[in-house]
């Protein structure tokens, strides 16, 4: 068994149980592509088995901290099986669900979405890469389906030395697929759409975005960066529930025309008539800014953008980025209205974001309440050991009334 030796004091985070080995943290040792390792303290302690990854800045990833613990295909199925009972512990309301979170779930660079009868999988690391084959079989034992879509083309299987791969590992079937979430329905390509096809990670907050909808019965919503449309469902759907939905303006923006097309058919897919849609081909921040000079305003806005800061040292940047579109949307937002941003970057912390958002407030001239903190929904968990799965934030800002 080949091993590496950190450097010392750097096995504070391993005794911790947090998964991750950087470069810099080793003094000697090494292994192929994916292969364990044995990695001990500088003074020979056993610390954890791992996956060594040359390519990657993250040298290596925890498997165990046992050192009785044999890594093997029944180590990686029992992982699995894991993972997938713990989603029966949540009131997840649709059948598209999270089944593995990476680091969360113990498989540090496996995520594997459920629609319906199809699995979608990401293999982003070089240690679930050299196990591929025996983790697709411990899908579908644990869930009883035939069908694996792999849509390991995310920027991050570049970094661990990796090229992308798609396609069926088992079975075959339609890659055009629709999904129950809540009270409505959304359809998904898994294998062109974002990510696994789908972001199951807000469907919690579009049914807040709902509730809160219904609530206040909004005349004019704006959705940015609006994608396939879940968050204009979503208004729709809690208007529709409080007998509001008749008259209704909702303005959906996406620098994707596919994007929009599909926004458009999930509108006409759960039988919204009676409000008035619009479905914008547009740069985000320009569409505000013209809002602006135009002098319109809204009673919700949402802004849910693409990672702008993939890692901390992104950060900076990324803050000036929310903070410019977060001062824009505030100056669009009715006194009283209703803001839901969020930021999916890992290198934003929940901190950060809320002083970004505060400055953008303070910029625009506009003080609001925040009346509720969003994240992730359940079956994408942040661990006690591993907070960096706490890549999700979002904040929903009632603007002061006049």
């Amino acid at each position: 068994m080949k091993a590496l030796r950190l450097r010392p004091g750097k096995e504070r985070s391993l005794l911790r149980r947090h998964p991750w080995i950087f470069e810099s943290a080793i003094a000697k040792g090494g292994g192929d592509a994916g292969e364990t390792v044995r990695v001990e303290s500088h003074e020979g302690k056993f610390l954890a088995w791992a996956a060594f990854s040359p390519a990657s800045k993250i040298r290596a990833r925890a498997w165990s901290f046992d050192e009785a613990q044999r890594i093997d295909a029944a180590f990686y199925a029992g992982r699995v099986a894991r993972a997938v009972k713990a989603r029966g512990l949540f009131d997840l309301q649709s059948d598209g669900v999270r089944l593995i979170h990476g680091e969360a779930d113990g498989l540090p660079g496996l995520i594997v979405d459920r629609y319906g009868d199809t699995l979608v999988a990401q293999f982003l690391s070089a240690g679930v890469e050299r196990w591929k084959a025996a983790l697709a079989d411990a899908l579908l034992a644990a869930t009883g389906l035939a069908k694996l879509y792999e849509r390991s083309d995310a920027s991050g299987r570049e970094r661990e030395g990796l090229k992308p791969t798609t396609g069926w590992l088992r079975g075959e079937g339609p890659t055009e697929l629709t999904i129950r979430e809540h009270d409505w329905q959304l359809s998904l390509d898994i294998a062109t759409g974002h990510k696994t096809g789908f972001y199951l990670d807000q469907r919690d907050s579009r049914q807040r975005f709902a509730e809160i909808a219904a609530h206040r019965k909004f005349r004019r919503v704006l959705n940015c960066f609006c994608y396939t449309g879940g968050f204009t469902v979503a208004a729709l759907a809690g208007l529709r529930a409080a007998g509001a939905l008749e008259g209704a303006e909702l303005t959906s923006v996406d620098s994707s025309l596919p994007a929009l097309q599909r926004a458009e058919a999930h509108v006409a897919l759960n039988g919204f008539a009676g409000a008035s849609n619009q479905y914008l081909d547009a740069d985000v921040n320009a569409t505000l800014r013209r809002f602006i000079a135009e002098g319109k305003t809204f009673d919700a806005i949402v802004l849910d953008p693409p990672k702008f800061a993939p890692t901390v040292a992104h950060a900076e940047r990324a803050a000036r980025a929310y903070k410019d579109i977060n001062r824009l949307a505030l100056q669009l937002l009715v006194p009283g209205g209703v803001l839901l941003t969020f930021s999916c970057s890992g290198g934003i912390s929940a901190d950060l974001f809320h002083k970004i958002v505060a400055s953008a407030g303070l910029d625009a001239g506009v003080d609001g309440y925040i009346s509720e903190r969003l994240g992730a929904a359940p079956d994408h968990p942040m661990t006690i050991e591993f907070p960096e799965g706490e890549y999700l934030k979002g904040l929903v800002v009632v603007r002061r009334p006049s």
